[in-house]
């Protein structure tokens, strides 16, 4: 049995242990004390795990990044940019409408006191962003990891193809073991929603269904809403018709899929049946595929106001302003597994000063309710990604009178 368990997919096997949580919390509640070290364990290595990997990442993307000349690439890069920007604000909009709660362990005795103003909020910025580099990586201090990992990858931008090489391989070597501890996930979300029942009883499951329909509302928006927004701005139309063709065409199919790289392939092929000239799509769309990043946005945003709501902390416009931004620019780096945004969900967390210990309780309760969170996160994701290829090459044969394929 455990053998064919082990051979499905990661998204099923977190489905059954959430189940077995639930039984054995109202069945063998005494059994808390027991397993409780399953959800120690996969919080400790998700802790270990995440400056390293933010580190890396931002190295590698910065190092290897190329930029491109056409004018197009760089109007669809703005339109990701736009896009993942408006996603994270509508974010933060949601949490303000709906706040939610959190069940952490030892949340309320944490010693996090919320930025008074602009001037203390800005004052921890800039003495976190000049943490020693060991120092930053040892505390979690993810602000000075960004800023050290941004400064390094600028330098290496200029070493021989051989370093930039080492780079490339280092950071696919740290996405391995990333996704080992991933695989680890089944198993420790077992040992926390036992905990948590137990705990909170059922308030910890209503808590998790309120914090995943917040998620799926609020991307539903931006694909329903705000893409179609950005789109007739671009089109100078209806836009409905081609939001709907790439939501059913590329986002149904990375809905299941769970991953925008599997699904580079399908928005190539619906680029391609869209008239897209090849030479903009096959740059474009594994491009967006890295960067754009909306559906990753939403979720670093609304788990890290989730958690600002559940600590009691009180914070101001120009902080928000500030979560959006560092949303968006943590979405772009997301690693590419499964859940991979949840690991930057700390990055955002250490804007007002909560630790990584809460911040990775946060991570966890984002693995619960990843079933349909990453599904839909990825198709938003995918599907934006050809979207806003697509609007870009309509727009230029518009102005350039060349008659579109519908």
């Amino acid at each position: 049995m455990f053998r064919a368990i082990t051979k499905l997919n990661l998204v099923t096997q977190i489905f059954i242990a959430l189940i077995l949580g639930i039984i054995v919390a109202f069945v063998f509640p005494q059994s808390a004390s027991y397993v409780s070290i399953l959800g120690e364990l996969f919080i400790k290595a998700l802790k270990s795990v995440a400056p390293i990997l933010v580190f890396v990442l931002v190295i590698s993307a910065i190092t290897n990044y190329q930029p491109a000349n056409n004018k197009q690439i760089r109007y669809i890069f703005i339109l990701y940019a736009i896009g993942t920007l408006l996603a994270a604000s509508s974010a933060v909009v949601a949490s303000l409408l709906f706040p939610s709660e959190l069940n952490l362990k030892h949340a309320y005795d944490a010693a996090t006191q919320p930025p008074s103003d602009v001037g203390q909020v800005l004052k921890g910025l800039l003495i976190s962003f000049i943490d020693n580099p060991v120092h930053a990586l040892a505390n979690a201090n993810f602000i000075g990891v960004l800023a050290w990992a941004i400064g390094i990858g600028i330098a290496i931008r200029h070493a021989s193809d051989t370093t930039k090489q080492v780079i490339r391989d280092f950071s696919n070597s740290i996405a391995f073991i990333i996704s080992l501890v991933i695989k680890c996930a089944p198993i420790g979300i077992f040992g926390l929603v036992v905990v948590s029942i137990v705990e909170a009883g059922v308030d910890a499951i209503k808590n998790y269904l309120h914090v995943l329909l917040i998620l799926l509302a609020t991307m539903a928006f931006v694909a329903l809403v705000i893409n179609p927004f950005m789109v007739a701005l671009v089109i100078r139309r209806n836009p409905y018709p081609l939001v709907l063709t790439c939501l059913k065409d590329s986002g149904i199919t990375a809905f299941f899929t769970r991953s925008s790289a599997a699904n580079i392939p399908v928005n190539l092929a619906l680029a391609d049946r869209m008239g897209v000239d090849k030479s903009l799509y096959s740059i474009a769309v594994p491009l967006g595929s890295s960067i754009n990043m909306a559906g990753a946005a939403v979720t670093i945003t609304i788990l890290t106001m989730a958690t600002i709501h559940t600590l009691g902390m009180q914070v101001d416009l120009f902080s928000m302003f500030l979560l959006c931004i560092v949303s968006a620019l943590s979405a772009c780096g997301v690693a590419g597994v499964a859940g991979g945004s949840l690991l930057l969900v700390p990055l955002a967390c250490s804007l007002f000063g909560i630790s990584s210990d809460i911040a990775m309780q946060v991570v966890t309760v984002g693995m619960v309710i990843s079933i349909l969170q990453d599904s839909t996160e990825t198709a938003l994701n995918s599907s934006t990604d050809v979207l806003f290829v697509i609007a870009a090459d309509q727009a230029m044969k518009q102005k350039q009178g060349i008659s579109i394929s519908e």
